[in-house]
């Protein structure tokens, strides 16, 4: 049994030698010379005018959860596809009455307005 797992740790010898090693290189071809404009943080070559410490309105956050909540319908969808035939119509229907609280719900938060990103 111990033997099974002698490529897993040839393995993490490899990475914990090639990891240091990379890092190593890296530090020594680059090239060093600082300055200040260098060192300035960078976007899309617009200079930065304010904190990147920005507040974010509640709706990004509701958004990000309904994406979360709808996200984990797949998540219940793919073993119920799976095991399909074995499930039956009683698989079936409990997929159908899952769906349907789903699809309610997402026309109660439609219509609640909760989805517009203006």
């Amino acid at each position: 049994m111990p033997q099974n797992y002698v490529p897993i740790f040839l393995f993490l010898a490899v990475v914990g030698v090639l990891i240091p090693a990379t890092l190593l290189v890296a530090k020594l071809i680059r090239t060093q010379s600082p300055n200040r404009v260098k060192l300035m943080p960078y976007e899309c070559g617009i200079d930065p005018y304010d904190s990147a410490r920005g507040r974010y309105t509640v709706r990004f956050y509701i958004v990000a959860i309904l994406f979360v909540i709808f996200d984990v319908e797949t998540i219940f969808l793919f073993p119920w596809a799976v095991k399909f035939k074995a499930l039956g119509t009683f698989g079936l229907v409990e997929m159908l009455v899952f769906l349907g609280i789903l699809i309610v719900g997402y026309v109660w938060i439609w219509t609640k307005g909760a989805l517009e990103w203006v």
